[in-house]
């Protein structure tokens, strides 16, 4: 395959262009068209104009075939989630007293979880020793 047809292969791709109209206009097989754009990670996209990152509110780049993105970033994920603990459905919820300082506590997804924190765990472990 030559730099020219990788070149165009590239260009047809990112505009929507499906492997067999690709590997017509090209003249070479749509496997080969296939297996390129496989290897280098060439992907259909399109820009949603109706979604856009909940977060920050930039307009989001879907891949076709693929799961609906909500964030742009990592970063917009986590922003939002820190600042929305009241959307997160939590169902394994454990909830503790500490036997140090007697403070009421909550633990995610952690059943056998005993201290609060751990200064409080720092404590119990220095007292062990001075025994």
């Amino acid at each position: 395959m030559t730099q020219t047809q990788k070149s165009r292969i590239i260009y047809l791709r990112g505009n929507g262009e499906s492997y067999a109209k690709i590997a017509a206009e090209i003249n070479i097989s749509e496997n080969t068209v296939k297996s390129f754009c496989r290897r280098n990670n060439i992907e259909v996209k399109s820009v949603s104009k109706t979604q856009n990152c909940h977060e920050c509110g930039k307009p989001l780049i879907q891949t076709e075939h693929k799961k609906k993105k909500k964030f742009c970033s990592d970063k917009c994920r986590m922003r939002w989630w820190n600042t929305h603990p009241e959307s997160v459905n939590r169902r394994a919820v454990y909830k503790f007293v500490c036997p140090v300082c007697g403070a009421n506590f909550e633990s995610y997804g952690n059943a056998s979880r005993r201290y609060c924190s751990r200064a409080c765990f720092g404590l119990t472990r220095r007292r062990a020793s001075d025994d």
